[in-house]
């Protein structure tokens, strides 16, 4: 009897426990699935329609900058394009018209307080102001920091920190009007200091800060910013860089990083990613799984990440010699091997406008200063 009472007993309970999990099972499946339904529709209200608007790119003559002109006018939107140099802005906006965006394009450099002030005028006099801000103009000069000069840390911050700061402020009042929105393109150097990139680093740190200090202060106005954190891109940006130093061992080491598959990012899925992102409202954006990698090991333990710096930076070469080199004249110098592995960053530089003789000279968007896109 009391080994049946036992039994029956546990078969109660038994009975109960597996309609309590029958209910429990049936309950979390249709919390999952209310969920992801949620996060669909989120996502779906999240993605605002930018048709008819009006977007402001800088750095958009070529690389990503072009790429997120060409993503933001595919979704409707008019595109302005600002860039340094009248022939790759040409380009850049035949580019644009010939995939049928409404795109324009405006002569600026960023470094220069007057002609940001300038552009923001015409930007408010000609168009009423914009509905979405890329700040995504930058310049890379790759070597040691004993080869680098106070002038490339000055052009560098004038160019990635003090142009996006004077440009979004002159533009914030519209945005604020138009609930608009603020994209800056910053890099996983702005977050880890990258040896032999000091200038840009430093640059890139200082964005950061504006970006998401800005983004903190504007809460409640309407205004969404966006941080962008890429890793590693194919823009073909390493032909526009310039190397000091040891200028054909800079350029080898940085091109073919650039340019390796797997650490880097096809900069068209990467523009769609950004505009996806911007429209959804989110307020970071971390691109590719190495710099997620480096973010995560950075949080947890700096120490070695740092250590790990240090080591890179023994390993990267040390000339100081004064002698500056665009990327696409130290490329003259490598050989065959080293163009197996930037075959896929090649191709890119060909496809967004890289190319100096694409775009009607070696001054291009360039100018005498290598430039990111």
């Amino acid at each position: 009897m009391r080994v049946g009472g036992r039994g029956n007993g546990d078969r109660g309970r038994g009975g109960s426990t597996a309609a309590f999990a029958g209910r429990a099972a049936v309950a979390g499946t249709a919390a999952a699935a209310g969920a992801a339904g949620l996060a669909a529709l989120c996502r779906r209200r999240g993605e605002a329609d930018i048709a008819g608007c009006t977007a402001l790119v800088t750095g958009g003559s070529r690389g990503l900058g072009l790429l997120i002109a060409r993503e933001l006018g595919r979704r409707g939107c008019r595109v302005l394009v600002a860039a340094r140099g009248a022939d790759a802005l040409d380009a850049a906006v035949a580019d644009l018209r010939g995939e049928g965006v409404d795109a324009r394009g405006l002569v600026c450099d960023l470094a220069r307080d007057a002609e940001v002030t300038a552009l923001a005028a015409r930007i408010r006099d000609e168009y009423g102001g914009v509905d979405v801000l890329v700040n995504n103009a930058g310049v890379i000069r790759v070597g040691p920091a004993a080869a680098m000069s106070e002038d490339d840390v000055a052009q560098a911050l004038d160019t990635m920190f003090w142009g996006p700061f004077r440009l979004t402020r002159a533009l914030l009042p519209g945005l604020r009007e138009r609930r608009g929105r603020v994209v800056t393109i910053t890099s996983i150097g702005g977050r880890i200091s990258v040896p032999h990139l000091l200038p840009y680093s430093c640059a890139k740190f200082a964005q950061v800060a504006l970006s998401r200090g800005l983004d903190a202060e504007t809460a409640g106005s309407g205004v969404r910013f966006t941080t962008v954190v890429p890793g590693l891109m194919r823009t073909g940006s390493h032909l526009g860089i310039e190397v000091t130093g040891s200028t054909r061992a800079e350029y080898t080491w940085f091109a073919a990083a650039a340019g390796m598959p797997v650490l880097s990012m096809d900069a068209e899925r990467a523009a769609r990613a950004i505009v996806a992102a911007a429209l959804r409202g989110r307020r970071h954006l971390v691109l590719t799984p190495a710099a997620r990698a480096a973010l995560i090991a950075d949080g947890i333990s700096p120490g070695l990440v740092q250590a790990a710096l240090r080591t890179t930076a023994r390993l990267l070469p040390h000339g100081q010699s004064p002698a500056v080199r665009t990327g696409a004249q130290a490329r003259r110098q490598t050989g065959v091997f080293l163009r197996a592995l930037t075959r896929l960053n090649d191709r890119a530089a060909r496809r967004f406008n890289q190319v100096p003789a694409q775009r009607g000279g070696a001054a291009g968007a360039g100018g005498p200063r290598g430039r990111e896109g």
